[in-house]
């Protein structure tokens, strides 16, 4: 089953990876100004332009149809880009396969398992409300209110054009990859087995001193994933790690900062000689 992506350029792999409820058109403004490389953003299995099999969409289902895809085109030597779902799948992935990947750069994504004080109140009570049998299917399958809420109370500017994002979703049977992503943040110790990945991952970014990494920052929003304090820890936790600040941004950054994260992935990506 393949996945759809958009491609440009030629080069060293540089691969995309867009979180939830988003698709490869959240990377529209940003690959324009990378500059140099193969540019390639897949919509991950049950998002965007890919298909949408019945399957659970667990962590475990994504990680493997991307595992698919990587290997369909012949992926090797590669630099991961992730957001969201994206960076944890980008380590997951450079994890699983560190001789397959030059290095990662990431930003608003899960870089540790979470304790519910971790977020804030607001987000809690949202996860809460997602977990909740019933509760959850109303608020995404039925009202889709994840994919309208994160387009226009997720970033800073609300995007004036929603019909992309909501495309891929016409009716609550197509939103269940939206609600399966959802229930998985890994706070208070569940899901087991996505907080079993992290901490895998966790290892090997820990650990991989050879590979270059970038941590791009925001601030201004309460919907960010990545603070100070999350950022100070991966500054602690994340070996061969920059970290550069990019301005105001809600959690959906490439929509709030496209041009400003496209020039730090592309002075990151020749200070390291990685293209």
């Amino acid at each position: 089953m393949t996945l759809h992506h958009e491609e440009s350029g030629d080069g060293t792999p540089i691969v995309f990876l867009h979180g939830n409820p988003g698709s490869s058109h959240g990377w529209r403004h940003v690959l324009p100004h990378v500059g140099g490389g193969r540019l390639l953003a897949p919509d991950l299995i049950g998002m965007g332009r890919s298909p949408k099999p019945d399957i659970a969409y667990s962590f475990a289902d994504h990680a493997g149809h991307l595992d698919a895809w990587f290997d369909a085109l012949g992926l090797d030597d590669v630099v991961l880009v992730g957001h969201d779902w994206g960076g944890a799948l980008a380590f997951d992935f450079a994890a699983r396969h560190p001789g397959r990947v030059r290095g990662v750069a990431f930003f608003e994504t899960i870089v540790k398992p979470m304790a519910w004080d971790d977020v804030s109140p607001q987000a809690a009570e949202r996860t809460r409300k997602i977990r909740t049998p019933g509760v959850g299917e109303q608020m995404v399958l039925e009202e889709n209110l994840f994919v309208r809420q994160a387009f226009t109370g997720g970033v800073r500017t609300p995007v004036a054009d929603l019909e992309p994002y909501l495309a891929p979703f016409p009716t609550p049977e197509s939103r269940r990859p939206v609600l399966a992503w959802a229930r998985q943040l890994p706070l208070g110790g569940e899901p087991a087995e996505v907080v079993a990945r992290v901490e895998a991952y966790d290892e090997w970014l820990a650990g991989s001193t050879g590979t270059p990494k970038l941590l791009m920052t925001f601030e201004g929003s309460p919907t960010l994933l990545i603070g100070e304090k999350v950022a100070q820890w991966c500054r602690e936790h994340i070996a061969a790690l920059d970290v550069v600040a990019c301005g105001e941004a809600g959690h959906h950054a490439q929509e709030d900062r496209p041009k400003e994260i496209a020039g730090e992935i592309s002075a990151w990506l020749d200070r390291h000689g990685l293209r």
